[in-house]
């Protein structure tokens, strides 16, 4: 049998991007965009590709990935962002999966690029990842209620996929510092809500075991001054986020 898998993207004005991403998932039956606050042509590009468009505003990340899941019936749902590409390999990977299986979900791994160069080391700790829980049966899958890094709940047989998704994390360091700070002002709404007890001095060692974390144990030394800057980023943002949260007005 044959099963109805749909590709469920969350977007902010992503009209640079958008349209080479959508051209990467024509394998699939039907296109999921959930349209953030936008404001640009993310809404034309979307309606190109007959998607399912799902509008609003949504501060929580997590509940903007839930309007996703929620606004299609599919018996699949494969999760992808605007800066992220589908290689013809993991396409019909994926195809084949969804096909031979009834539930559960499959981690894919990624490749991840900094402008043109791969970067395939280091990154965790919040700043990155080697491979996510993307492509999951329908009901198997719930994001949290964070702001930025949802916690998420999954439920089924995990599967690890072997092709690899293309994620064109950043442009430049100039992007990568932007994204540090988006991410850690995000925290620190969550914590200033919802505390999570690590004080001063503990974020202060988290500033040191994330970053041996990153550049030692998940081999970003092998990535030469990237790897360095991974492992750096992945230091600063709890202790960014924490600084912000104690020192800063909303």
């Amino acid at each position: 049998m044959t099963a109805k898998l749909a590709a469920v993207l969350t977007v902010h004005n992503e009209e640079k991007q958008l349209d080479a991403c959508l051209q990467s998932v024509g394998f699939v039956d039907e296109i999921v965009v959930v349209l953030d606050r936008c404001t640009d042509g993310t809404k034309a590009i979307a309606k190109k590709y007959n998607a399912i468009l799902v509008e609003g505003a949504w501060p929580i990340e997590g509940h903007r990935r839930n309007a996703g899941l929620d606004a299609t019936d599919a018996d699949w749902l494969f999760e992808l962002d605007a800066d992220e590409r589908v290689t013809p390999e993991l396409g019909t990977e994926i195809r084949q999966f969804v096909n031979n299986h009834d539930t559960g979900y499959a981690l894919v791994p990624f490749d991840n690029y900094i402008g043109d160069r791969l970067v395939r080391y280091g990154w965790g700790c919040s700043w990155g990842v080697s491979s996510a829980p993307r492509l999951h049966a329908k009901g198997c899958k719930r994001w949290g209620e964070q702001r930025v890094h949802p916690s998420i709940v999954l439920k089924g047989p995990e599967h690890r996929l072997k092709a690899r998704i293309d994620h064109y994390v950043d442009r430049n360091i100039a992007d990568m510092l932007k994204r540090l700070d988006s991410y850690s002002t995000a925290k620190a709404r969550d914590l200033r809500e919802q505390p999570d007890g690590v004080g001063y001095a503990r974020n202060i060692r988290r500033m040191f075991s994330r970053f041996y974390k990153c550049y030692v144990t998940r081999k970003g030394y092998r990535e030469g001054k990237y790897g360095f800057l991974i492992a750096l980023m992945a230091g600063l943002y709890p202790i960014l986020s924490y600084l912000k949260a104690n020192l800063e007005d909303e």
